[in-house]
């Protein structure tokens, strides 16, 4: 026979329950078993709660005025934390200290954080996504990426940003998406961009950008390249000759000089296969408002050799060159003042690769697909539906993106990934009170009258 004192337990594993589900939920949450997930959002929390369950592996506090991030605040089962839209302005270095099977955080929106320590996202083992737009920073600390070999997905654009320094990405060697648009980065250095051998976008509108030297030589896997509504007014041809499977380009909005200087990327031009934008030339004048891209050998006529070499040569800078030039600064363009510009849209969006072993490059494993992970819409932006449209449907979040943009690009489908890759388990995201996985959110009186009920059936 079976000890009554067992009779509960067996009871409710009949009826489908777990007992750490039993677990109290924090005032003003919302909780869910299976994954174990505690809402929080849009609580006027100016704290993390007390009470979160230790097995807790979603916890959801956007939309709160929570001002700062201690270490022992959240529990190492943990897989997604969303604190985005928040009044964070400080992380203490070892909040996410031992989290090794976080997969996606997002701290984004939280526009007074300003800085971060260089050790803070270490040890982040698994870590997939990690998004850091609007949130004020500066700069950011060498060795801040280090050790990230799983991220896929990173998320910077809309800050203060106006220098990279070489190899801060070194470590993303499975990294797939970089948004850095919108901030107030004015130069590209030869190994800014180094180690990201399996780069499929890069995002670097909506700049300051004077001067790109080499900087893409290790990106032969990018597909999409935006350089748009920047201070561009040369590049040379080199610098786009390494990017050999790119689909998508955009120079429209920049203050381009078709003299002989601009030889070597007319004539890089004329090799490309993929979709662009206008490249209209600012001078001379009587090149004034014609596309690069539909000039003539007789344009460049009185074009020698030498000048075509002289264009390489003066985007090359000492050190000292570097300090004066980083100070530098150029009025930087919002959204405001470019609603009318000329935008590209793209309907397929990405979802998760498969995730790779660290320290091991794989090249063209970038598995991006067409369905979107999530299908709830991220509250808390603050930016005009005329400058950012909120289309970009990405894990449980509509991200304000420049993907779905109106251009005179023609799309183009992207070449089928040979390689196969297992997909990963879907995360179902709460959205308010959304259920998940079908099963009504826990209730102490209701789980108490069970109980209760229970035992006065087996007495």
């Amino acid at each position: 026979m079976i000890k009554k004192g067992c009779s509960v337990e067996l009871f409710l594993v009949i009826m489908g329950l777990e007992l750490h589900f039993t677990a109290p939920c924090p005032k003003n949450c919302v909780c869910y078993p299976s994954p174990m997930t505690v809402s929080c959002q849009a609580q006027n929390l100016v704290s993390i709660p007390e009470g979160i369950p230790n097995s807790s592996e979603r916890i959801f506090l956007q939309n709160n005025r929570i001002t700062m991030l201690l270490r022992g605040q959240f529990n190492p089962f943990m897989v997604t934390l969303w604190i985005y839209s928040n009044n964070i302005t400080y992380i203490d270095p070892m909040t996410f200290d031992g989290l090794y099977l976080l997969e996606e955080l997002d701290l984004g929106d939280n526009r007074y954080l300003r800085s971060l320590a260089s050790g803070t996202f270490h040890g982040l083992v698994k870590l997939h996504a990690l998004h850091l737009y609007k949130c004020g920073l500066y700069a950011l600390p060498d060795g801040i990426f280090n050790g990230l070999h799983n991220l896929q997905y990173l998320y910077l654009q809309d800050n203060q940003l106006e220098y990279l320094q070489d190899d801060i990405f070194m470590d993303l060697v499975n990294l797939s998406h970089l948004f850095l648009h919108g901030n107030k980065l004015w130069r590209l250095d030869q190994n800014t961009f180094r180690g990201l051998t399996t780069l499929d976008r890069l995002l670097l509108h909506q700049n300051n950008l004077q001067w790109v030297r080499r900087a893409f030589h290790d990106l032969k896997k990018l597909t999409t390249l935006f350089l748009f509504n920047n201070s561009l007014a040369e590049l040379p041809g080199d610098a786009l000759a390494q990017l050999g499977s790119l689909e998508f380009l955009r120079l429209n909005e920049n203050p381009w000089e078709c003299d002989c200087k601009a030889r070597s990327l007319w004539d890089w031009f004329r090799r490309f296969r993929g979709s662009s934008s206008s490249v209209i030339c600012e001078s001379p004048k009587e090149l004034q408002g014609r596309d690069l891209k539909a000039l003539t050998k007789e344009d460049f006529r009185s074009c020698t050799g030498s000048e075509s070499l002289h264009q390489t040569k003066t985007n090359t800078f000492t050190t000292s060159e570097k300090v004066s030039h980083k100070n530098h600064h150029h009025p930087h363009l919002t959204y405001e003042e470019n609603e009318e510009s000329e935008l590209h849209s793209y309907n397929n969006l990405p979802v998760f690769p498969t995730e790779s072993r660290p320290r091991h490059r794989q090249h063209g494993r970038n598995c991006s697909s067409n369905r979107h992970r999530y299908k709830t819409i991220k509250t808390g932006s603050t930016a005009s539906k005329k400058n950012m449209i909120e289309v970009h449907k990405t894990y449980g979040k509509e991200y304000t993106s420049d993907f779905e943009q109106k251009t005179d690009i023609e799309a183009t489908n992207p070449p089928r990934r040979k390689t196969k890759c297992t997909r990963k388990t879907t995360l179902q995201t709460p959205s308010g009170v959304q259920q998940a996985n079908g099963i009504p959110p826990i209730h102490a009186n209701l789980f108490f009258f069970w109980l209760v009920t229970l035992f006065a059936i087996i007495r």
